[in-house]
């Protein structure tokens, strides 16, 4: 069944330039659209630091002000707090390196802000995400990348479900950040020129090591090498993730080879870690497990299947195995080895530029997801 040509959108409007010129391209377009900036911490300044909220929630009014759309602010403290900020709190205490941005869009922006669109009469809710929906009268509607793929954020959503996905409107989908920047320039929207925000998506400028130290104690511990050659001392193995370069507390040696992180004992309380080399078998890593797989698909993927997979965000799509498991877990096999895979971080799959899904790497050993030779896939 197509859509009628016009709908009720709402727009989650963040103060940013992307949300502002979507909700006046629905606007130009015939929808009825209004805008609704969500509110996600109380007393920010006081684990935020410089939290950005006031500017933005003001912004985010001036904007649809300027637009002639009606606004509202909707308070999910707590849900948030409970949904995203705990969960990520969570699995950094335990070793894993979630994203709460991937976990956000799913639990929050398509989740509960959806549901308040849907109880208000909206038909769907709109974001500034650069990444492209399509339908068609017979076929569920599929994601795929963005134009723009500097800002493609279709890895973001890979976590989302498919009645998500048919309530959802990504107007900047074929536009690049340029050419969004000049319609907010000709609208006179005081936003064009704002810089884009950075870092997880509550944080902000916040160092994620700060904001933790908020939830959890320090417990020192050794920092040892792959042989067990102590070189110094940790401040808590929630302070760091595997790949990490910079502030690990070690220095380089006479070569000027510097100190990675390549694994977390758990059971120890030691941080491993060695110099960067793609010959370190605890860095680089083909075969992996993956679970909590999520699907824009009529059904969950089966079987054993070639796909390509963005191991991160912003890497490039690479060729990848998939074998099934069930109940939401799989084996990947990379056909080239990949750098530092953390536990809890996101794996999406694409066939093209059309993202089926995704899920997390699982934890396998040492605070590593590489599963190395338990594997029984071959690329």
């Amino acid at each position: 069944m197509t859509r009628p040509s016009a709908e009720r959108i709402l727009v989650a409007l963040s103060g940013g330039v992307d949300s502002s010129v979507a909700a006046a391209l629905l606007k130009k377009q015939g929808h009825e659209v209004a805008g609704v900036y969500v509110r996600t911490w109380e007393h920010e300044d006081d684990l935020l630091g410089d939290c950005p909220g006031a500017r933005d929630l003001a912004d985010a009014e001036a904007v649809a002000d300027s637009l002639g759309i009606s606004f509202e602010v909707v308070n999910f403290i707590d849900f948030y707090h409970r949904q995203v900020v705990l969960p990520m709190v969570d699995g950094y205490a335990v070793g894993i390196t979630p994203n709460p941005d991937v976990l956000c869009n799913r639990a929050m922006k398509f989740g509960a802000l959806l549901d308040h669109a849907r109880q208000n009469g909206f038909d769907a809710l709109a974001t500034g995400h650069y990444c492209i929906r399509r339908e068609d009268a017979v076929s569920l509607p599929e994601l795929w990348e963005g134009r723009d793929k500097n800002k493609d954020q279709s890895y973001f959503l890979a976590r989302l479900t498919t009645p998500q996905l048919a309530a959802a409107r990504f107007p900047l989908g074929k536009l690049e950040k340029p050419e969004v920047r000049a319609m907010a320039s000709e609208l006179g929207l005081a936003v064009a020129e704002k810089k884009d925000s950075q870092g997880i998506c509550f944080l902000g400028k916040v160092k994620v090591t700060d904001f933790l130290s908020n939830f959890i104690e320090e417990n020192p511990g050794e920092i040892v090498t792959t042989d067990g050659r102590v070189l110094g001392r940790h401040l808590g193995l929630h302070r760091y993730t595997l790949g990490q370069r910079r502030g690990i507390g070690v220095p380089s040696n006479t070569d000027h080879e510097n100190f990675v992180v390549t694994g977390k004992d758990e059971s120890t309380n030691r941080l491993i870690v060695a110099f960067e080399s793609p010959e370190e078998s605890t860095l680089w890593g083909r075969k992996y497990r993956v679970e909590n797989l999520s699907f824009l698909l009529p059904e969950p993927l089966e079987g054993e299947l070639d796909l390509l997979g963005k191991a991160r965000y912003r890497d490039p799509s690479t060729p990848l195995k998939f074998r099934s498991l069930g109940d939401g877990r799989a084996e990947i096999v990379f056909r080239e080895k990949q750098r530092a895979l953390a536990p809890g971080q996101v794996l999406a799959f694409y066939d093209g530029e059309r993202l089926l899904g995704g899920g997390t790497y699982a934890l396998s050993s040492q605070g590593r997801a590489d599963l190395q030779a338990s594997s029984s896939l071959s690329a």
